[in-house]
């Protein structure tokens, strides 16, 4: 049978540099039936300088991209304790490091699987810090082109890394148009490994058109409300709507997994005795009377006269004697 979707509920910076907010998220997340929980693990001396420029001007209390991602760090301790609140529910702990320092911290805390998130797709000296960890990645690709991701898989599998890929489009929200669900298939036609999709659109048929189309993960932002402070919130699921796409998800998959036979319908016997009709008369007729399709209904139930399927073989036949309206028509009633 084939592998449930994996479905990760990507945290991010919905947290808002909050710890308690983040540990709300972790026992929210922990009761919508998804397998795990992502979070970025960001370092602002390690990673940025104060030179970076905001995606998106939505901070009014950070100055510089450099302070905002200042304010959304956590100590290493802490971190420590993220993990193990996730372990304790029942949440698989993923986060995605944003410099080599981020593994060094991540490999203490003991996470399991890394998440390389679009920007760094092609940051090799990351890429090689991770692949030291012996550890599986998933890497998105929503800003690489095909070129791009040709060397970071040869790259990948030159290091003997267990990986997977995202096909993802790197806009908040995407609109339907950038979804790319035709991506999914090319990649794994390409590149032999499973394939899932990143998804920003704040719709649940989204990942669930993705599932259906072959997607193995499913990574979706998801915020307590979409009007809440941050740059992700407004292309995030809500922890109720995280719930409804993993009960979609669930069903699809056994949908997938259900073989129907078409050349076996006994189970519908029953029905097909109340569904189907047999054949009646729809006016008085004399006896002798010779038989037209205009003189032909079909009436529940199947059984009570000659099948429906069978019409053309009584038009032009005579009746024995003569037949009330909507009674049914048998053999023993024909010439």
């Amino acid at each position: 049978m084939k592998n449930k979707p994996y479905l990760i509920a990507e945290i991010a910076q919905a947290h808002d540099g909050s710890l308690g907010i983040l540990h709300s998220y972790i026992d929210a997340v922990s009761q919508t039936g998804v397998q795990a929980i992502k979070f970025q693990m960001h370092i602002a001396e390690a990673e940025s300088s104060i030179h970076e420029p905001f995606r998106i001007q939505f901070s009014k209390e950070d100055a510089t991209r450099f302070d905002y991602w200042k304010r959304m760090e956590f100590t290493l301790e802490q971190w420590k304790t993220i993990k193990q609140h996730c372990d304790a529910v029942g949440l698989d702990f993923i986060c995605s490091p944003f410099s080599n320092l981020a593994v060094d911290w991540l490999e203490e805390v003991g996470v399991k699987m890394y998440k390389v998130g679009s920007g760094e797709v092609n940051n090799f000296l990351l890429l090689e810090k991770i692949a030291q960890t012996g550890k599986p990645v998933i890497i998105s690709s929503g800003m690489s082109n095909l070129e791009e991701l040709d060397q970071t898989v040869a790259f990948l599998n030159s290091k003997h890394v267990d990986f997977s890929i995202l096909q993802c489009t790197t806009a908040y929200p995407t609109k339907p148009e950038q979804y790319g669900f035709g991506v999914i298939q090319e990649l794994k036609a390409r590149y032999q490994v499973p394939i899932g999709f990143s998804d920003h659109s704040a719709k649940i048929s989204t990942g669930i058109a993705a599932v259906a189309l072959g997607a193995e993960i499913l990574e979706f932002h998801v915020v307590f409300h979409r009007s809440m402070f941050g740059p992700d919130a407004i292309a995030s699921l809500t922890i109720e709507e995280t719930k409804q796409l993993s009960e979609a998800v669930a069903e699809i998959h056994t949908a997938q997994n259900s073989a129907v036979n078409k050349n076996d319908n006994a189970s519908f016997q029953s029905l097909k005795t109340i569904f189907e009709k047999s054949l009646a008369i729809n006016k008085n007729l004399p006896a002798g009377h010779t038989l037209t399709f205009g003189d032909l209904e079909s009436k529940k139930p199947k059984g009570y006269g000659i099948s429906v399927t069978d019409f053309q073989k009584v038009i032009g036949r005579k009746l024995k004697a003569e037949m009330t309206q909507w009674d049914f028509l048998n053999e023993e009633d024909l010439i």
